[in-house]
């Protein structure tokens, strides 16, 4: 008994250490790995009908999946980035003419006009001198010292990109084979599961709901909040609509502020320029409408589909961004629901069977 027992404690710690040294060797690849594991649970079912259409190749039938997933991402993401790029053009040329014209100045006299204002300005000139912060040549340098900034981090953004580009690569490269042999790995993976088959295919139901109910929910509620971010701007005559639209779109996915970053000071700056109107019907279409689509949509794709509360899943959100980065999004609610099927599982276990 002593040298079984021995010979059960040799195998769990050699167990242990070989798990822990795979993790090290693939530590630098997890995020795109996770990202091919979660794009290839939503497009399983599309790549089975692609499967049987095509035949039995399952190789052909993978690369046709993956090089039509890659023209679904990139060639929006072309287009988006290219508009994007004019828009950015046109916003700094907006910039530049509203710095040099009197608006920029109108701007500051009339928060000078406000009492808080007024006062916390006096009080600091006694201390610094600003009274040629408001000057179009100083706004202008300091816009220009920005562009230079900017320009300065060119080798930043281009290892940033090119770190980027290995990790989309990876990250086909994963999905590829997780298409082609998922079958495979979802039976083995099923063989080993320490759990009876009905838990095991409830277990595994609940994950894959999850991932892609948030997956589907979270890209439905950006697009449409972005669209009607842009729309916004576009309709009351604010500069960089698709810019700005788009960027509500990418803040969306972040659970505190989200698209209010961008609507809400948009609407407070246009109040205080004067532009009462526009700066109302701007705060108005931010809370009553565009933060009405998160509110309803997503609970409605996510938490109504999945069975975890809505608070819970709000803290899930949040803890995985801290935790994961980006891939939280996804990861946090995952592990939520992992957790709670396991809790249910369990429940069902000890209940006595009559």
């Amino acid at each position: 008994m002593k040298r079984e027992y021995i010979f059960l404690t040799f195998i769990l710690f050699l167990t242990f250490l070989s798990f822990y040294l795979l993790y090290l060797i693939l530590s630098p690849f997890l995020t795109p790995i996770v990202w091919a594991v979660l794009v290839a649970i939503v497009f399983f079912p599309p790549f089975q009908r692609l499967h049987r259409f095509l035949g039995k190749k399952a190789v052909l039938s993978a690369m046709t999946m993956t090089f039509l997933l890659v023209l679904i991402i990139i060639l929006p993401v072309t287009l988006l980035t290219v508009s994007l790029a004019n828009e950015v053009s046109g916003f700094y040329g907006w910039v530049q003419q509203t710095v040099t014209s009197d608006r920029i100045e109108a701007f500051i006299s009339r928060l000078q006009g406000l009492p808080v204002i007024g006062t916390l300005s006096e009080r600091m000139d006694r201390v610094f001198d600003l009274s040629s912060l408001g000057s179009p040549d100083m706004l202008l340098k300091n816009l220009q010292q920005v562009s230079s900034f900017l320009l300065d981090q060119t080798t930043k953004i281009i290892k940033g990109l090119s770190t980027f580009v290995f990790g989309f690569f990876f990250t086909l490269l994963s999905l590829y084979y997780l298409l082609k042999d998922g079958e495979h790995l979802l039976k083995r993976l099923k063989e080993i599961a320490p759990l009876p088959p009905k838990q095991r295919d409830l277990l595994i139901h609940r994950l894959t709901q999850m991932v892609q109910a948030t997956i589907y929910g979270g890209i439905l509620v950006a697009a449409i909040q972005g669209m009607l971010g842009g729309v916004a701007f576009w309709a009351l005559g604010l500069p960089s609509p698709v810019f700005w639209g788009t960027a509500m779109a990418f803040l969306s996915f972040i659970p505190i502020g989200g698209t209010a970053l961008i609507w809400g000071p948009a609407g407070l700056i246009l109040i205080l320029q004067g532009t009462y109107l526009k700066g109302i019907v701007l705060l108005c279409i931010g809370v009553f409408g565009i933060s009405m689509v998160d509110n309803f949509l997503r609970p409605l794709f996510i938490s109504s589909k999945t069975n975890i509360h809505p608070l819970l899943l709000f803290f899930a959100v949040l803890g995985g961004i801290q935790s994961f980065g980006l891939v939280g999004l996804v990861a946090g609610p995952l592990i939520a629901t992992f957790c709670l099927t396991l809790i249910e599982i369990y429940v069902e276990g000890i209940k006595p069977h009559s």
